[in-house]
């Protein structure tokens, strides 16, 4: 039988559960038979409301996928007791055809971790600290604030990929700003491609990179 140490609930048969009576893997709530699951008692995946049968949902008591309302049997739906699919959501804050939305390329920062399963080998004197049962886990799950990971992930992006946030339908800076705390106007001050006159005759400057 497969040594459960990584659970630090009771009663879980999966692996790296912080929660109670799971038979998944990876969940942080309790009642769970699904995996990566942060709330209660659902059967579907990487929910983080209560109840569902569905998976990726952020509301309760869903059957269908990516619900963020209550009792819907569709998928996608912010609203409650729906059964037929939307057409439209709102994109920063604006009307948007769902096919305009997934047909969009979508930069790779914005899927970003909100929480992180830490190895004890790579845990600091601190985390062990405060974080007793990496002895019998292997380490913990260490969480982020929203902000701080989205704007970590940001710094980490290439420039196309930083580019393809400005390309999303109805992108809108302040409603972007709001969200990730992430000034996209904000340009850094550099002289490249500036034209400067020495002794009569003109130059233009480029950056050299360290």
């Amino acid at each position: 039988m497969t040594d459960k140490k990584q659970n630090t609930g009771n009663k879980n048969t999966g692996d790296w559960n912080t929660g109670h009576s799971n038979t998944g893997h990876r969940n942080t709530g309790d009642w769970n038979t699904g995996n990566k699951n942060t709330s209660d008692r659902n059967t579907g995946y990487k929910n983080t409301g209560d109840r569902n049968t569905g998976s990726w949902n952020t509301g309760d008591r869903n059957t269908g996928d990516c619900n963020t309302g209550d009792w819907n049997t569709c998928d996608k739906e912010t609203g409650y007791f729906n059964t037929v699919n939307p057409t439209h959501i709102n994109v920063f804050n604006k009307p948007c055809p769902i096919v305009i939305w997934n047909e969009a390329d979508k930069p790779s920062f914005i899927y970003f971790k909100l929480t992180e399963w830490i190895l004890k080998s790579n845990m600091t004197d601190e985390e062990k600290t405060d974080n007793a049962t990496f002895k019998t886990t292997g380490g913990y799950l260490k969480s982020y604030g929203y902000q701080e990971a989205f704007q970590a992930s940001y710094a980490k992006a290439s420039d196309e990929d930083k580019a393809l946030l400005l390309k999303l339908p109805n992108f809108d800076a302040e409603v972007f700003k709001e969200i990730s705390g992430i000034d996209v106007t904000v340009k850094a001050t550099t002289c490249e491609g500036k034209i400067v006159e020495i002794e009569g005759v003109k130059y233009q400057l480029k950056e050299v990179k360290p």
